[in-house]
């Protein structure tokens, strides 16, 4: 309400001092409700301390509910799009929203700043750039800790959608190459509400390992199952994991979990040198100053470093085009692509035309949880 008040009110003030309106307008779909609605409503709180103007440009910002649902993340896009004309599009937090909105992107011109590492065939990612860290980044973070534990074997548990097949094939490729091998493989889905059958068969095959992939607070309910089966060894979590909905679902059977993360996680306590420290711990200090210490996350980081690039990439379009106008929106591609080497909270970004993913290798941090809170490995 916070948010689309703040929208209006803009609106309204242009139209009453009779300038046109210029603002430069961002439409989000993120999940509010359904099952990845803690990651959305993470993002919410944070855009809703989003600054009002870049620069001398007012922004307007619209947000949607897509509910968990590729449908209505498509329904809201083309109404972002067609109806609100909008300049950016920033969603989803779930993957296989993020994937569907999309092709509206492409289609439609406009581009699109993910909240999901979504995975895109060549070509299809023309308009659409993300604000997570890739998969395959995270595998290699992930894959180095293993190799240091002296891990050899895995099970993998993860969501049946593309997320979870992204994750599949990135952990298999990173894997492969330290000499770390999947042996047990299963899969269900977002709504489910038990995972015993899988886990009985991860336990029995008795992996170094397991690697459970889900997101929020869903990622929860897999991993104790697999410790009600009485596995000992060690779980391993991805980065649509990190936020404390892990422990609080949880609970103390969360403790020693290992969760691969962007550095926004536990800021403080990387080293100085760290390029994204300072930037992360301003974001960490305001968030939970807003909405409870410890209660900063991944999402409500992505949702963060926003901001900071359309705070860099804004100021080189308007030298091309006005907001509300295709020649903005080209214009927003083309900086996002070229400005450069870009400092967030989550890491160093550096978008090229070739490269929309943007994060090295070295971006990723393993986080454990320890005494419900989380320690950098």
């Amino acid at each position: 309400m916070k948010i689309a008040f703040k929208a209006l009110a803009l609106a309204t003030g242009a139209v009453l001092s009779g300038m046109a309106v210029a603002d430069v307008t961002i439409g989000v779909s993120i999940p509010l409700t359904g099952p990845a609605s803690n990651l959305g409503i993470s993002m919410k709180n944070e855009i809703a301390l989003w600054p009002d103007k870049i620069g001398a440009e007012k922004l307007k910002v619209i947000v949607l509910d897509d509910a968990t649902d590729p449908t209505s993340g498509v329904k809201n896009t083309r109404r972002l799009v067609s109806e609100d004309k909008v300049d950016v599009i920033v969603g989803s937090a779930a993957t296989p929203v993020g994937i569907a909105m999309a092709d509206v992107a492409m289609e439609s011109k406009t581009v699109q700043l993910a909240a999901t590492p979504i995975g895109l065939p060549p070509g299809k990612d023309a308009w659409t750039f993300r604000m997570p860290q890739s998969n395959d980044v995270m595998a290699y973070a992930m894959v180095a800790h293993m190799k240091k534990m002296g891990v050899k074997t895995v099970g993998f548990l993860g969501y049946t959608d593309a997320y979870g097949e992204q994750w599949l094939k990135a952990f298999t490729s990173e894997g492969e190459k330290q000499g770390i091998k999947i042996i047990a493989s299963e899969r269900f889905s977002r709504t489910d509400t038990s995972v015993t059958a899988q886990a009985l068969k991860l336990s029995a095959a008795n992996p170094d390992a397991m690697l459970v992939v889900a997101s929020g607070s869903g990622a929860a309910m897999p991993e104790m199952a697999i410790l009600d089966r009485g596995y000992k060894g060690k779980i391993y979590q991805t980065h649509a994991a990190a936020t404390k909905d892990l422990m609080r679902v949880g609970g103390k059977a969360m403790e020693g979990t290992y969760v691969v993360s962007g550095p926004v996680i536990a800021p403080a306590q990387l080293p100085d040198s760290n390029p994204s420290k300072k930037l992360a711990v301003e974001f960490m200090q305001k968030y939970d100053a807003a909405y409870g210490a410890g209660t900063h996350n991944q999402f409500a980081g992505h949702a963060h470093d926003v901001m900071l690039v359309l705070e860099k990439a804004v100021p080189l379009a308007l030298k091309k085009a006005k907001p509300g106008t295709p020649e903005f929106r080209a214009a927003l591609k083309d900086a996002l692509e070229t400005m450069g080497r870009t400092v967030v909270a989550h890491g160093v970004l550096n978008w090229t035309r070739e490269d929309h993913w943007g994060y090295v290798n070295e971006t990723g941090v393993v986080v454990k949880v320890v005494g419900g809170d989380w320690k950098i490995e």
